[in-house]
């Protein structure tokens, strides 16, 4: 009987032990990844002058890192880009510069560059998701239901959108 305990407690101690070293060495791995691609991004930036892509990538790496001001201005630059390359998908770029002032706390400016996200591509779920989030932050409930509505008749099983619309609605109608 003892014998028995001693086994499940030591089996269950070692799928801990697994599940945790596993974890682990994801994380080296997927921050590895992110500091190669970061650090060959930003040589060749340096370097010469970038795509779109390029800066985009970037942007969205400083943004990873939380070093904002440093995602803004290359948000900035992916957005002079694609205007010089004649790019016309630029909803993401303006998304994720909407993330990063979200990110700061300057709602006022995310919701400008969701609402410019959203004139590129009015259908553009995620971007849907952000500004009502941040119309949210506001205090600014119903344009926030208006938005995760809009979002649901793009996207029906849109989880996020389901959740916060659901909420919304409570507080709306009270």
């Amino acid at each position: 009987m003892d014998n028995n305990l001693a086994v499940v407690y030591l089996s269950i101690v070692v799928g801990i032990l697994t599940f945790a070293v596993v974890s682990v060495l994801r994380q080296i791995l997927k921050t590895r990844k992110l500091e190669s691609a970061f650090s060959k991004l930003r040589k060749k930036l340096e370097k010469e002058k970038g795509t779109t892509q390029e800066y985009y990538e970037l942007a969205c790496i400083y943004s990873e890192k939380k070093l904002y001001s440093q995602a803004i201005g290359l948000f900035q630059k992916a957005l002079k880009a694609a205007e010089e390359e004649g790019e016309e998908a630029i909803a993401p770029i303006y998304n994720g510069l909407g993330y990063t002032y979200f990110a700061q706390e300057q709602y006022d400016l995310a919701i400008r560059q969701y609402k410019e996200a959203l004139k590129n591509k009015p259908d553009y779920v995620v971007a849907l998701n952000n500004i009502g989030h941040a119309y949210e932050r506001k205090k600014l409930n119903t344009q926030a239901l208006q938005s995760y509505e809009e979002a649901l008749k793009l996207a029906p099983n849109n989880s996020t959108a389901k959740r916060r619309a659901a909420s919304l609605r409570r507080l709306v109608s009270a």
